[in-house]
Order: C-alpha cells, then structure tokens, then sequence
C-alpha cells in the first residue's frame, strides 16, 4: 500500500539498472554536503582526540553526533553537514553525512553505497500514513577506509555476527533509527547476520529482505543524489519539509522556534 505519486517521475516509472563492477575509490574532499572545512563542522573535529586510532575516532564522533543531533524526519538528502549541525537536529540521512564530514575532515576516505529500500520497511513509523510512505526510498549507506579496508558504517563498533549476538535488534520504530541502531546491534543490508535477534516481536539484523536493489557506490552521497534523484519529488519535499523536518523519530512534531 505504498505510493509513487510522491515519487520524482524518473524513478517512479521503474527501478535504475543495477550498478557494474568497477571500483569506486572513496574521497576526503569537502563537497556541498559534506562541507567539514565549515567552522561548525570543524568545532566538532576538534572534540574528538587525535591518539585514539580512526576508527575510535569514528566512533567516538558516533556518540556526540548521536546525543546532539536529534533525530527527526527531515526529507532533504542534500542539506549540508553544517546546516544540520547548526539546527542541532537531522534524519537518519543526515546525520550519517555528519559523519561522513568528521571522516574526511580526519583524513578518512568515504564513499556511499546506494541502497533502494521498500518503502514498507518505514510502515511502523507512519503507522498511520501509510498511503503516503514512498514505494521506496534511496538510502545512501556510508563506507569508511580504515586501516585498506571499507568498513560499512554498521561494522563501526563489530563484525555482523558480532554484533547480531550483543544485543536486541532492529525495528524501525519509536526513538531509535538505524544510525542508532548500528553502535548496539547488527544492520545488516546482505544477509551476513543472523536472520533474528533476541529484541521483541519484530526485531532482526538481517535487513536484506526490504532491499529492493542495491545501486553500487559511489564517491560521495553528492553523486549518488546528483544521479538517481531524492526520494521524494520537490513539490512534496517543499512541503513535508517543514512538519517532517521537526518531528522527532518516535515522537511528535515539534513547534516552530
């Protein structure tokens, strides 16, 4: 019971053709998004210490982004790093695209992989929205070089079977999103982890049943968006954004300032 009407009018009509294999490098450049040489995005660089190893410093960046950037529904993928920071609040989306600036800022090379998610996978947040969730929605999935290695962003904090048996599991509602989710438990896109985990009624690791397709890489979340379009078309962007755009993850919209 998902929709296409809010859907830009390319995709709509049918899904992208799958990506080929060539290898996509990754980049520590500032882009429009990622701006990290911003004096906002760089006061947050500062906070992390320089000793600990790059994946420390990921995740310790991880914590102070997860508990002052609140989470809520914004729609626009293209807002930047600073914007988001500067209102002290973005999606699930956006504050990925922080963290992708802390890395570039800190000499670590990202790159996005595209992930087109069926739009079901959102149905326990918009309970009662339903008609008007997306048929599917552009998830760009952040990818990290540490140490020769891309590290996908739920393999941060651990292995997927690490992970799937630390705790709980994943699902999709009340405060939680997934750039939560991934510093407590196992996100996974392609069926490594274990199908269940010990969460509640709903809760699983293995995400790989919503994935529509899997869109390749790319060096950054600019080109991804730049390429197949954002999830929503722009008249609905224009005017979900400000409702979406201040409603918490798991709560109420909030007031205007």
């Amino acid at each position: 019971m998902t929709s296409r009407l809010l859907m830009p009018y390319r995709r709509a009509g049918g899904d992208p053709v799958a990506p080929g294999t060539e290898p996509v490098p990754g980049s520590t450049r500032p882009t429009p998004i990622l701006d990290w040489t911003h004096p906002t995005v760089t006061a947050l660089v500062e906070r992390i210490p320089t000793e600990d190893t790059a994946r420390d410093s990921l995740r310790v960046a991880h914590g102070i982004i997860a508990r002052e950037v609140r989470p809520v529904y914004s729609v626009d993928d293209l807002r930047s790093t600073s914007r988001t920071l500067t209102l002290g609040r973005g999606s699930c989306s956006q504050r990925m695209a922080v963290l992708e600036a802390v890395a570039r800022a800190i000499a670590v090379p990202t790159r996005v992989r595209g992930l087109l998610v069926d739009g079901v996978f959102w149905y326990p947040r918009f309970p009662r929205l339903k008609p008007l969730v997306p048929e599917r929605v552009l998830l760009a999935w952040p990818e990290f070089l540490l140490d020769g290695d891309w590290v996908p962003i739920a393999e941060l904090f651990g292995s997927p079977e690490e992970m799937s048996s630390a705790s709980g599991g994943f699902t999709n509602k009340g405060g939680e999103t997934l750039f939560d989710a991934v510093a407590r438990t196992a996100v996974d896109w392609d069926g490594h982890a274990a199908a269940s985990c010990d969460g509640g009624p709903g809760a699983v690791c293995d995400l790989s049943g919503h994935l529509r397709l899997d869109l390749g890489h790319f060096t950054s979340r600019d080109e991804l968006f730049a390429r197949h379009g954002q999830t929503l078309c722009l008249p609905a962007r224009t005017l979900a954004e400000p409702v979406l755009g201040r409603w918490a993850a798991g709560g109420r919209a909030a007031r205007p300032a």
